[in-house]
């Protein structure tokens, strides 16, 4: 018994040491953190160094990541996010999908290496991209915006809702449709449609009408564990339902994401989830590593690197002629084309589904993920080359109207009395807001009122990011919690250089503590409506609005030196401004 702990114990430290030596490096040369736990899976697994055992057993608790993954993916695409961008999705995302899927199938169908099923599911498996490989580059280069980034985010999107349906599809593929026939049983096929349809009908109902109450009751106990127990469960729960009339497990999670994507509590359950999720999916790509016959790609090598420069030149081409049939710019459809003519980490899923439902052979799934993995370390190259034949081409934008970015979103962190009126004015002006609190109550009273509030500690920095604050068009706080506020002012700002950070300070201590985190902005709550008293007393007692005016702009003048001279030399500093008399006062007639 000591000794099975004790290699579990060793066992656990190689998989910890393995992605944390190899990511760090592979995100410092901007390759990503799926090719650092490939390579770390590749350099440990049993064709190099062998430091990786047990891989079976940890590869089912590994395969849990990819249910997490599906629920993310799900909790991300609510109906009216859909709906918005239907035009892109289902238009040139279905046309990228449909077009490239067949004309891999072809070819892998002319050079007979694969039959028509596996051939049409390696095919439309090559076509996705990788959502995780692409989005980060683009946050990277702050290019989500841009008018490329704008049409390649729709066609990822609608990658990602085809996930569960090719992998619903491998089964049939490999067979499982015929054997199904030759047993067919009437009584036995009204009794799966039954369950089948008692289960999505219980998902559903579940999902719109009985977990938010759970929720509510759990945020309302304060226990961040429970509530992130909780929100594992669903998940669980969701795809144990499936899995019991027999779909992949996958499906109930996807499905219980996207009814839980318009929750109040969506934010707080991504964040929550997002450390198995990446935890547990970065173990599946190690092991996905591990699994990569070394013996068999060196001798094909040829095979392996012809096929992934092929990829990723089929898929850039037809990217690029249907996004110019779907109306971009020469330029704009260059980059959308190589910033998605990688294969995708689902890819690996599929292949790895494939080989264990026979569909592919062990050494087709190995080539095929080698030849995903290299295309994505070609990626920054072919973005490069088409930055270049951009400024080549002897043409700029200037000048030309240029496709809109959208209004963007302005993140609320605290919907209190001035959270609220904060949110009132700026959806008024049509900018989306996106506030968070992790009051119950606040919550259940907003939406009295028709507004979107997301359940989550607004004070954490992994919230924030969840709720998009990296990429808002302002962020304001409003938090209670003073420490907090600091706290959390500090970390967005060191995580975001770029972001605009509005602050509400509840007195001139507080200032003084945010003053040194570097918000953007900083309104001391009281400061204003004390003015504004001060101004309506005044001119009742018959001072001139320009007077007023000018008095107003002294006293701000002074505060400003005062609150200068507290944060040099402490808060006694400063206390002769408090008493010195204006200016050009004049007495009242």
């Amino acid at each position: 018994m000591a000794n099975e702990s004790g290699d579990f114990i060793v066992q656990s430290a190689t998989y910890l040491a393995a992605a944390a030596i190899a990511v760090p490096i592979f995100n410092r040369f901007k390759l990503g953190s799926i090719l650092g736990y490939l390579a770390a899976g590749v350099v440990a697994g049993p064709y190099a160094l062998d430091l990786l055992h047990q891989e079976e057993g940890v590869f089912h608790i590994a395969e849990f990541g990819v249910v997490l993954f599906l629920f993310v993916i799900g909790l991300e695409l609510s109906l009216s996010r859909l709906w918005a961008l239907r035009r892109d999705i289902f238009g040139l995302g279905a046309a990228q999908i449909a077009l490239t899927g067949a004309v891999l199938a072809s070819i892998f169908m002319l050079a007979k290496v694969m039959p028509m099923g596996a051939a049409a599911i390696g095919g439309l498996s090559l076509a996705f991209s990788s959502t995780a490989f692409a989005l980060q580059y683009l946050k990277d280069r702050g290019e989500l915006n841009t008018a490329h980034g704008s049409r390649a985010f729709p066609i990822l999107l609608m990658q990602d809702l085809m996930v569960v349906p090719l992998l619903a599809a491998i089964p049939f593929a490999a067979g499982a449709a015929a054997s199904l026939a030759e047993n067919f049983d009437a009584d036995q096929s009204w009794a799966a449609l039954g369950r089948a349809v008692f289960v999505i009908a219980a998902i559903i109902y579940g999902g719109r009408f009985a977990v938010n109450p759970i929720l509510r009751q759990v945020a309302n106990s304060g226990s961040r564990e429970a509530f992130a127990a909780t929100a594992l469960l669903l998940v669980v729960l969701s795809s144990i339902a499936v899995s019991w009339i027999g779909l992949p497990m996958g499906l109930g999670a996807f499905l219980a994401g996207i009814l839980l994507a318009e929750s109040s509590y969506r934010h707080q359950i991504e964040t929550d989830i997002e450390p198995f999720r990446g935890l547990l999916l970065g173990l599946f790509f190690i092991l996905i590593g591990a699994r990569l016959n070394l013996d068999v790609i060196v001798e094909h090598w040829l095979i392996v690197l012809g096929g992934a420069a092929g990829l990723v030149l089929v898929k850039a081409g037809l990217l690029y002629a249907l996004s110019r049939a779907f109306g971009a710019r020469r330029e704009d459809a260059l980059l959308t084309g190589a910033v998605l003519s990688q294969g995708g980490e689902f890819g690996f899923v599929v292949f790895s589904v494939g080989a264990d439902a026979a569909l592919f052979s062990g050494e087709q799934a190995t080539m095929l993920t080698a030849i995903v993995t290299i295309s994505m370390v070609m990626t920054p190259f072919l973005m490069m080359a088409a930055r270049k034949a951009r400024r080549s081409d002897g043409r700029t934008i200037e000048g030309l109207e240029t496709p809109p970015a959208g209004k963007g979103h302005v993140v609320v962190a605290g919907f209190g009395r001035v959270g609220q009126i904060i949110s009132q004015v700026i959806s008024a002006a049509d900018i989306e807001v996106i506030a968070i609190d992790k009051d119950a109550a606040h919550i259940q009273n907003a939406q009295r009122f028709g507004f979107k509030v997301y359940y989550g500690d607004a004070s954490r920095l992994d919230v924030l990011l969840t709720a998009g604050a990296q990429d808002a068009r302002a962020v304001i706080f409003t938090i209670d919690d003073r420490e907090a506020a600091v706290h959390a002012v500090a970390a967005l700002r060191q995580r975001a250089p770029d972001a605009f950070i509005l602050v509400i300070a509840h007195d001139r201590i507080h200032e003084i503590a945010l003053q040194k985190t570097g918000p953007d902005e900083i309104v001391r709550e009281t400061l204003e409506s004390s003015l504004l008293l001060a101004r309506k007393t005044l001119a009742k007692m018959d001072f001139s609005d320009d007077i007023i005016d000018d008095f107003i702009e002294q006293f701000r003048k002074r505060d400003r030196e005062r609150l200068l001279a507290q944060i040099d030399y402490g808060p006694d500093a400063g206390g002769e401004h408090i008493h010195r008399k204006f200016e050009r006062a004049e007495k009242p007639a």
